[in-house]
């Protein structure tokens, strides 16, 4: 059966061949699984992620040192990795990958202290500058994500990504703004961490799909990155926070045993919790990109800032409102591209594919003969 082509009317032909490649693309079965895949994905990262933040949100206005309590984390989320290595190797009965000294500080040692600087730098700057603030200079981090993929090769350039940032990150910057004070060191802060962020998870891309290094697992992934992380971490703790922690009652001079177990206690769950987040990250990373990864990391900020204001009563003005609508336009259309760019992918291997069947067909201008066998086997490739 033959399909028949619809034509738009009042199209120039050009643009009703978009308009049919867009459709065919976004109706795809390959597509579909695809987005299906994603978006499985996604909901698996913002239970963790969103829990996360609110937990973070109040233990530290109870604990009131979070690059030290950062280190706690990472330092269970080495060990529960390590247990969860051994768990696989006793199952499977073979050894996990372990790399070599100088593919490990080649590769894993910028991965680890880009990432520990973006979470220091953003967990320092909460003492001078707000939420509101911090949220809407963070949304810059989209930016600095593509230019390290259009640098590192990994994203092709078209000037629809131009667009797609350009409305992502103006409308979450509308979706979070209002009056707030501004500190110049608080923002120098956020935007240092908010580049750092998009080498961070750029190189974290590169090292995850990459097969001759073998971190495609997220748990290998974790296990070899959070030594680097604790190692970018631990100068910034010791200077900053290693006198005010020793004295503190709530850690090393406590009174009462309640206290600390009941620190020690919260620095456990949020430790699960961020164990998790990271698993769920690397995850995401390693099957689609980092643009896709932060675009998707917008949309649980959004669902975030919605969730604050449902259980906070926080307002949400005209300007905010317009800015969600910028959002979710900009991730509207980069999923329309997404889906061209996979369907123009997957129509360019069908041609390759196809010109080297006629190839293999053909000899000096002479067609073979397909015996019976050779017909069946090429029924059943397809």
């Amino acid at each position: 059966m033959t399909k028949k082509k619809i034509h738009l009317p009042h199209l120039p032909v050009e643009v009703e061949a978009e308009v049919t490649l867009v459709k065919e693309s976004m109706c795809s079965v390959k597509y579909l699984l695809q987005a299906i895949k994603i978006a499985a994905l996604a909901i698996f990262y913002y239970i963790f992620s969103i829990g996360l933040t609110f937990y973070n949100q109040r233990f530290v206005r109870h604990f009131k040192f979070p690059i030290s309590f950062t280190i706690c984390h990472l330092v269970i989320k080495f060990i529960l990795a390590s247990l969860v290595r051994k768990l696989i190797e006793c199952k499977k009965q073979e050894a996990r990958v372990m790399l070599s000294w100088p593919v490990y500080l080649k590769r894993l040692a910028p991965t680890g202290i880009a990432s520990a600087l973006d979470i220091g730098l953003s967990n320092w700057s909460f003492e001078f500058i707000t939420v509101s603030l911090y949220t809407m200079t963070k949304s810059t981090a989209v930016i600095f994500i593509l230019g390290f993929s259009l640098l590192f090769k990994l994203e092709k350039f078209r000037y629809s990504l131009i667009l797609i940032v350009l409305l992502i990150s103006g409308g979450l910057f509308m979706f979070t703004y209002h009056s707030t004070q501004f500190n110049l060191e608080g923002f120098i802060m956020v935007m240092a961490a908010s580049s750092l962020s998009g080498l961070r998870w750029t190189l974290a891309q590169i090292v995850t799909q990459k097969s001759e290094i073998g971190l495609h697992n997220p748990i290998d992934m974790m296990y070899h990155v959070q030594p680097w992380m604790i190692v970018g971490l631990l100068p910034l703790s010791a200077a900053f926070e290693g006198l005010p922690l020793a004295t503190s009652s709530q850690a090393f001079r406590y009174k009462d045993s309640v206290t600390i177990l009941e620190n020690l206690g919260l620095i456990f769950a949020g430790s699960f919790l961020a164990f998790m987040l990271e698993f769920s990250e690397y995850l995401f990373l390693t099957l689609t990109s980092s643009l896709t990864f932060c675009i998707s990391g917008i949309i649980k900020e959004i669902c975030t800032l919605c969730l604050a204001a449902m259980v906070n009563g926080d307002q949400i003005n005209l300007v905010n409102g317009t800015g969600l609508v910028l959002c979710l336009l900009g991730i509207a259309t980069h999923v329309i591209f997404k889906a061209i760019s996979m369907n123009e992918k997957a129509g360019g291997k069908e041609k390759i594919l196809s010109q080297e069947t006629i190839e293999m067909l053909t000899r000096d201008g002479d067609a073979n003969e397909l015996s019976d066998e050779d017909v069946l086997f090429a029924q059943n490739k397809r």
